[in-house]
C-alpha cells in the first residue's frame, strides 16, 4: 500500500477522516492528519495547542485504483488528490501520485499513536542541538533552528516534492548534568 495526500477544505480535515473510516475498512484505506503540539502565548499565560501540520490535506494509506477513488470523491469537504503526474489510470483518465518513501517515512517516525508531533526534550552545548526525547530523537539532522524563548524548533520536512519549514514544541533543558 502507497502513501496519498487528499486536499480537502481547510478545517474539515477531522469530518472527511470521520467518512473516510465510515466508507473504508481500515485494511482498505487507513488514513492520519498529522497534528503538532506547540507552545502559544496569550495574555501572559503559555497554552499548549494542537495545529495542523498541514492544513487542508488528509494522508490515506490504500492500493489507489479507479474504484477507491471514486469512492473518495463522494466524501464531502473532498476537493481533489494531489497530484503531480505520477500513476495514470487508462480507465478514468486519472492520474494518481503516491507520496515518496523518503517523505512519508520521517513524518511517521514524528507521529505518536494519536497522529500528533508531542514536545521533545533538547539540550542546546556549544551551539550544537542534543534531543534526549522526544519524537526528534535520533532526527537531529532535520533541526534548522531553535528558538528559546518560543519553547519551538523550525524543522525541515520534504512533502509532495517541495521542502517545508516547520514550527514544532520542544522543551530547553538548562543543563545536561
Amino acid at each position: 500500500m502507497d502513501w496519498y495526500a487528499l486536499f480537502v477544505e481547510s478545517g474539515k480535515e477531522e469530518e472527511v477522516q470521520k467518512n473516510l473510516k465510515l466508507n473504508f475498512d481500515n485494511t482498505i484505506l487507513d488514513s492520519v492528519i498529522p497534528k503538532r503540539k506547540i507552545p502559544e502565548r496569550r495574555s501572559g499565560k503559555v497554552y499548549h495547542v494542537k495545529r495542523y501540520l498541514f492544513p487542508g490535506y488528509v494522508l490515506v494509506k490504500t492500493n489507489m485504483n479507479s474504484y477507491i477513488y471514486h469512492k473518495i470523491k463522494k466524501i464531502p469537504n473532498f476537493y481533489r488528490l494531489v497530484n503531480r503526474g505520477g500513476y495514470y489510470s487508462k480507465n478514468t483518465g486519472e492520474t494518481f501520485t503516491k507520496i515518496d518513501e523518503e517523505e512519508i517515512i520521517p513524518l511517521l517516525k514524528l507521529l505518536s499513536k494519536d497522529d500528533i508531533i508531542d514536545f521533545s526534550k533538547v539540550y542546546i552545548e556549544n551551539s550544537k542541538v542534543l534531543v534526549k526525547s522526544g519524537p526528534l530523537k535520533g532526527m537531529e539532522g532535520i533541526i534548522r533552528k531553535i528558538d528559546k524563548r518560543k519553547n519551538r524548533a523550525k524543522i525541515l520536512l520534504n512533502f509532495m516534492g517541495r521542502e517545508k519549514t516547520i514550527d514544532v514544541g520542544i522543551e530547553v533543558l538548562s543543563n545536561q548534568k
